[in-house]
């Protein structure tokens, strides 16, 4: 399981013309799953992300938590995460996993932040997503398992 969070002052995603998140201040997820991961990687990653200090304290500095701030996720399935693009032109992607078993992993994760307490929008699995962000600071994590 791959996780790219992105810290941000506000985002959305629209399928077909109508938003279907939106958040506040938090956090975006483009979130990748691969063969074989399971419910166990979706804890490890969902309790690094609340957990993570990467927002700035009373004094500049990186110590609070998505969790210390109340921030929220906008969760995004995003299976591109897993192309390999050492060979050729054109990304492979069989270390991506197939749709029907991505789709509970990635509803399990979901699922897991919420229970956090984190307020969790996500966009439609599977569908041509349009993705909104302002960016707040340049904090962009890659998170694995």
């Amino acid at each position: 399981m791959k996780v790219v969070l992105q810290r941000s002052k506000q985002a959305s995603v629209m399928v077909d013309g109508e938003v279907k998140g939106r958040i506040q201040s938090g956090l975006v997820l483009l979130v990748g799953i691969t063969h074989g991961d399971t419910e166990a990687e979706a804890a490890y990653i969902a309790d690094k992300v609340v957990n993570l200090r990467i927002f700035e304290d009373g004094d500049g500095k990186m110590n609070d938590s998505l969790l210390d701030r109340g921030g929220e996720i906008l969760s995004i399935s995003q299976f591109t995460l897993y192309g390999d693009t050492r060979k050729g032109r054109r990304p492979n992607f069989m270390d991506a996993a197939k749709p029907e078993e991505a789709e509970v992993i990635y509803d399990r994760f979901n699922a897991l932040l919420r229970e956090k307490g984190v307020q969790v929008e996500t966009g439609v699995f599977g569908a041509m997503m349009d993705v909104q962000l302002i960016n707040d600071g340049p904090v962009t994590l890659i998170v694995e398992k």
